[in-house]
This record gives C-alpha cells, structure tokens and sequence, in this order.
C-alpha cells in the first residue's frame, strides 16, 4: 500500500484563535507583506483619513504561509493585502482604494 502525501499544511486551532483575536483587537487591520505595492496603497487610504490601523507584516514573521492558509479560509483568497474594518473584511488594496475615492471607506470607519 502506498502513502497518500500531502503539501497542504494543518493550521492549528491556536493560530486560528489568534488571527480572530487580531482582526477583533482593533478598527482597522491589515494583514500585510512590507514590500507589497497593494499593500502599500491599502495603507495610504487610511493614512490619508488619519485612521489609525494594525499592520501585520507577514514577511517578517515565521508563520506567515500558515497565517495566509487561515486568511484563506476566511476570506476566500490568501493574497495580501486582507483589509479588516470593525471585524469585517473589506477587500485587498484596489478595493480599499475604491471605497477611499467613494467615500465609503469614511463611512464605515464613522
């Protein structure tokens, strides 16, 4: 008999308390990667509203690619930029950049 492989990596129930915990610890929330341009442009928004926000920078931390495996559960995509507002996802950089220029983003941070 053979053995079934697999590269798929088990997220730890702790780690994925931990993402929770930080998307609820703050208004604003940004998993990041620090040489990321999409990442960059979610953060001029807030900066720009003079928004306060938490920025996790993936690249600097040994779990990222677990992070990013829980962030794709939850958000259905593991690419960085993932914006929180309030708890709630609201999209990567062009998304956060649209809702800037509409005035949206403003409003959900009222």
């Amino acid at each position: 008999m053979g053995s079934i492989s697999s590269t798929r990596r088990v997220m730890s129930d702790a780690k994925k308390e931990w993402v929770a915990q930080t998307i609820n610890s703050e208004t604003v929330v940004i998993f990041s990667k620090s040489y990321c341009p999409y990442c960059k442009m979610a953060k001029d928004a807030f900066d720009k509203l003079k928004q306060k926000y938490n920025s996790i920078e993936l690249d600097h931390r040994d779990d990222a690619d677990e992070v990013q495996d829980i962030l794709g559960e939850i958000t259905g995509a593991r690419s960085v930029p993932r914006v929180f507002v309030n708890g709630e996802f609201i999209g990567g950089g062009t998304d956060v950049k649209k809702m800037y220029e509409t005035g949206e983003l403003a409003k959900k941070l009222a």
